[in-house]
């Protein structure tokens, strides 16, 4: 009788699932907008609206890791995982204004070569993120952290040869000053994509 009085332990893996599903469609509209600057509008009113209703997965997330009596991971597990996922979206949507803000007119082929390397990350965490509710996939789980990393480090050798050739070749100050924002903004997707990959690191080394 006491047992079906506690509270549930709630649908922790459910949730972070959909919050990793947002992160995947939020780096894919990124590239996107990359790909298509003229229609940035339409690309940017998306990422907002995937940013939304990622906030309220982790909002959802925080209130059940408070009220579940027994919880599939710590709690603070729980709540470092899923800011962590939602400061991937928070970067991407950071990025996209910052197009708007900064009055960007055009695209170079490095920064969309950053955002397809993003939604490769994205893409490995939503894979980590699926996996972590069988710690018997603890051998994919730490396969794939790596994956994250070695991208990381991808993005940021581009990013040293974005930044290489922009102040090299580009004349104009004020649009070096934008696109060196625009650039480490975008590598600095990946480096929440390693955030996220160090904590579920932990996780299955703690569990497995």
């Amino acid at each position: 009788m006491f047992g079906r009085l506690l509270p549930q332990e709630g649908r922790f893996f459910e949730l972070f699932n959909s919050h990793a599903e947002q992160i995947v469609l939020g780096a894919q509209a990124l590239v996107a907008l990359m790909d298509d600057l003229g229609g940035a509008e339409k690309h940017i009113a998306a990422i907002e609206e995937i940013e939304q209703i990622a906030d309220k997965i982790t909002h959802e997330t925080v209130a059940q890791a408070h009220k579940s009596f027994i919880t599939p991971l710590d709690r603070d597990e729980i709540h470092s995982l899923i800011n962590a996922m939602d400061d991937i979206l928070d970067t991407v949507q950071d990025v996209a204004e910052c197009t708007t803000l900064y009055h960007i007119q055009r695209i170079t082929p490095e920064a969309q070569q950053l955002a397809n390397v993003s939604l490769s990350c994205c893409t490995r965490v939503k894979i980590v993120v699926g996996l972590i509710s069988n710690m018997d996939n603890a051998s994919a789980v730490l396969q794939t952290c790596q994956e994250i990393d070695r991208l990381e480090t991808d993005a940021d050798r581009i990013m040293r040869s974005a930044m290489s050739k922009l102040f090299r070749d580009e004349r104009d100050a004020l649009q070096v000053m934008k696109l060196k924002a625009i650039y480490e903004q975008l590598e600095s997707i990946t480096d929440r994509c390693e955030d996220v990959a160090k904590i579920v690191e932990g996780i299955v080394l703690e569990n497995a």
